[in-house]
């Protein structure tokens, strides 16, 4: 499978947002904009000022390229951080620098020169009680500031952040060779043009120079005044590192952003205005910030069902996988997200909307196919639907050739679910197609899908195999789809098939629709299957438009398709999220919906949404009064397609065997056993094989007997009392995965 970290080395979810990489400080917009969102200015204060140093000199002076790189710059208005954090510092309650009780170091550090940069410097460097000497050739602090601001403006401020602080200075005091000092470690903020003492920049670490202990930045480096800032205040993080280990290779501070614009959901909000013109008042200030988009690639939590429902992003996702597939326990069984890897609907919304394309879907099935071979997934998630995929393939399975041809040009797939639906779907589309094509072959089985999403490599590699093999024996046919999954399971596993649409092919050559004289609105369901079958979903929509319906969009369709929750048989695994996200796809408006998916329509027409299945339409079937299905009544129903197709088409007989018992079960029970995955038909089975074997236990108080059997992994109970007219009635029905061995 897939390396953890191979998944997720693309993934942009801790990458810095755009104005954080554009600025100087890297300060954290996202922070700091969420604490002026809160209201609580002291805290964005000490947040700002912490990234900058001077904050009176950096809000006055600050170029604001945040601004250039801001995603609102064309959706209302790039945000005003300078305004803000003006704001920060005006509603903070205390704006004193904090006052650090440390023990005095014994290092000795001098900087040569007195501009913003060497007290930036300084200025981190007191506040960890290393001892400093400033030497600077003028008689005044502050260097090129004095070309910019008014001295009060920044004099005020250098005064302000050095007030807790201790230093050496001495002014007036040219240092023409570094030879006449002495100390542990020497940075050079001679400022621009100033004296380098012949030294050059050793690559091999930030602000390192060729001399050993010596470190260089700020204008002298050619850079703006708030990049030498920056400098001053991250050389202190170089030369403490040389202070402890010795080594000029700190590394260079990080730059850019691998962000992209794609991953950020643009709200469009004008900019706030201040009222005096100048400056934010709070509220004002609280407005401006919840303008800010806090840029963070979020897109797949924000999409994808799945991560939105766990709140897990790739990575968190990935470190739980790792450590459920390679455990440290000494059983090597991990469980920690056994039932998240079983949850995934496998719809590839998230590679979708990924700007990456980070497919966490196929992770996951790569994961549980892993967790399958070493026999530490729970079986049970996957094994009611593993036997119903046995049943598609055998009793319900049919693969002929058309009466009188000895291979065809084209085959019906309508794959298992659609004639457990309605078997009409199936013999009134066949019906078509062999009244277009006449050499059309059917071939009525499962995809495999189910084996796919338990991760059953085997079993699934042996349903392709009987698919290609009925396929080149049929001669080689293109296929006619149905159901959007088939072919996205075929075209991947057998691309060699060539594949259509039934509903591409029923437009192109029309049939007679009914009118929808109501002209009544409906929103067509796109299955996520279709995602990317653009020609599919237009046909879909000129057929419901022919047929009379006005269409409005869903807010997720076409290529956002979303999963109606049936995809990777979750059910089981998660009930809480099949039921979270059936009513999040059926509340996306109040339209009836129309799709091409016959577990689309079942699934929405249970959550009562009321919703046709194209099919409906086309052949003008009677769905409003149609009753659901139960999994035993869709069982049935296959059983019934495969006899009537062989009747109406190949005019073979076909009777389907019945009950060798007779049990009756109240409605009542049959909803519970629909609702515990329990077959009616195993319900016989049981039945039958306790009175045959006379394994059971009476109880003579309520006359019934008990007895159990083991059908596939899962053991079944059932509790029941002979009738008196004849068979028998049951009681009570349940199944669990317990195992019970049997003495001799």
């Amino acid at each position: 499978m897939t390396e953890q970290n191979e998944f997720v080395k693309e993934c942009l979810q801790n990458e810095r947002a755009f104005c954080t990489a554009e600025c100087p400080f890297n300060l954290d917009v996202r922070d700091f904009v969420g604490k002026i969102q809160q209201g609580r200015f002291n805290v964005a204060y000490r947040t700002y000022q912490n990234a900058v140093g001077f904050s009176g000199i950096v809000s006055a002076l600050c170029p604001e390229p945040c601004k250039q790189v801001c995603p609102m710059k064309d959706a209302g208005g790039s945000i005003s951080m300078k305004l803000l954090e003006i704001a920060a510092m005006s509603y903070a309650r205390n704006t004193a620098p904090d006052q650090y009780n440390m023990p005095p170091k014994g290092n000795r550090i001098a900087i040569i020169g007195g501009g913003i940069s060497g007290l930036a410097c300084a200025l981190r460097l007191t506040t960890k009680k290393y001892d400093v000497t400033i030497y600077e050739k003028s008689y005044l602090l502050g260097g090129h500031l004095f070309d910019l601001l008014n001295p009060e403006i920044f004099l005020d401020d250098i005064k302000q952040q050095f007030i807790n602080e201790n230093y050496t200075l001495l002014l007036n005091t040219e240092i023409s060779s570094l030879d006449d000092l002495s100390y542990d470690a020497i940075y050079i903020a001679t400022g621009k043009g100033g004296n380098d003492f012949g030294l050059s920049h050793n690559e091999e670490g930030a602000f390192a120079t060729t001399k050993s202990g010596v470190f260089i930045g700020g204008s002298i480096a050619g850079v703006d005044t708030m990049t030498a800032i920056a400098h001053g205040l991250n050389v202190s993080g170089a030369i403490e590192r040389f202070l402890k280990v010795g080594k000029m290779n700190h590394p260079e501070e990080a730059t850019g952003t691998k962000l992209l614009y794609e991953g950020i959901r643009i709200t469009k909000a004008d900019a706030v205005e201040p009222s005096n013109g100048k400056t934010f008042t709070k509220e004002e200030s609280v407005d401006e910030a919840n303008r800010c988009l806090k840029c963070a690639c979020d897109a797949c939590v924000h999409h994808s069902p799945l991560m939105n429902y766990f709140k897990k992003f790739p990575k968190r996702i990935a470190d739980e996988v790792e450590v459920t597939i390679r455990p440290s326990t000494l059983d090597g069984n991990g469980t920690v997200c056994t039932r998240l890897i079983s949850t995934c609907n496998h719809c590839g919304l998230c590679k979708e909307v990924c700007p990456k394309d980070i497919d966490t879907g196929e992770f996951l099935r790569e994961s549980m196919q892993a967790m399958h071979k070493k026999g530490a997934m729970p079986w049970a998630f996957h094994e009611f639907y593993m036997r119903d995929m046995e049943f598609s393939n055998n009793e319900a399975a049919l693969v002929k050739l058309p009466k009188g041809h000895k291979k065809s040009s084209y085959m019906f797939f309508p794959g298992c679910q659609l004639g457990a639906s309605d078997p009409r779907y199936v013999t009134e589309s066949y019906k078509f197609l062999t009244q277009h094509f006449p050499d059309t072959a059917l071939m009525l089985n499962c995809c495999g899908a189910p084996a796919d999403w338990a991760g059953d490599v085997e079993n699934h590699a042996k349903v392709i195999g009987k698919i290609k093999d009925d396929w080149i024996n049929l001669g080689k046919p293109i296929a006619i789809f149905a159901c959007p999954m088939c072919k996205q399971m075929l075209q991947r596993f057998l691309p060699e098939i060539e594949g259509q649409f039934l509903y591409n092919i029923i437009d192109e050559k029309g049939i007679n629709l009914k009118k929808n004289t109501k002209k009544e609105i409906a929103s067509v369901f796109d299955p996520c299957a279709s995602r990317y079958e653009s020609a599919l979903q237009s046909s879909i929509r000129n057929l419901a438009t022919k047929a009379g319906f006005n269409l409005e969009p869903l807010p997720m369709e076409g290529k956002m398709a979303e999963c109606c929750s049936y995809g990777g048989h979750v059910a089981i695994a998660y009930p809480p999220y099949v039921s979270h996200n059936v009513q999040k796809r059926i509340e996306q408006n109040n339209n009836p919906y129309i799709t091409y998916c016959s577990n689309c329509r079942d699934i929405f027409t249970a959550a009562k949404k009321p919703t046709w299945h194209i099919l409906d339409i086309i052949f003008d079937l009677d769905n409003e009064n149609r009753v659901l299905p139960t999994i035993s009544e869709r069982r049935d129903r296959r059983l019934k397609l495969k006899q009537q197709l062989l009747n109406e088409f190949w005019k073979e007989s076909s009777i389907m065997e019945k009950p060798a018992i007779e049990v009756l079960i109240s409605q009542e029970l049959k909803e519970k056993l629909n609702s515990k995955y329990i077959l009616e038909s195993d319900i016989y089975t049981i039945v039958g094989n306790c009175e045959q074997s006379g394994n059971k236990l009476f109880n003579p108080n309520s006359e019934t007997f008990t007895g159990y059997m083991q059908i596939g992994k899962m053991t079944y109970w059932v509790e029941y009392r002979a009738r008196q007219e004849r068979g028998f009635e049951l009681v009570n029905a349940y199944c669990h995965r317990m195992k019970i061995e049997e003495g001799e």
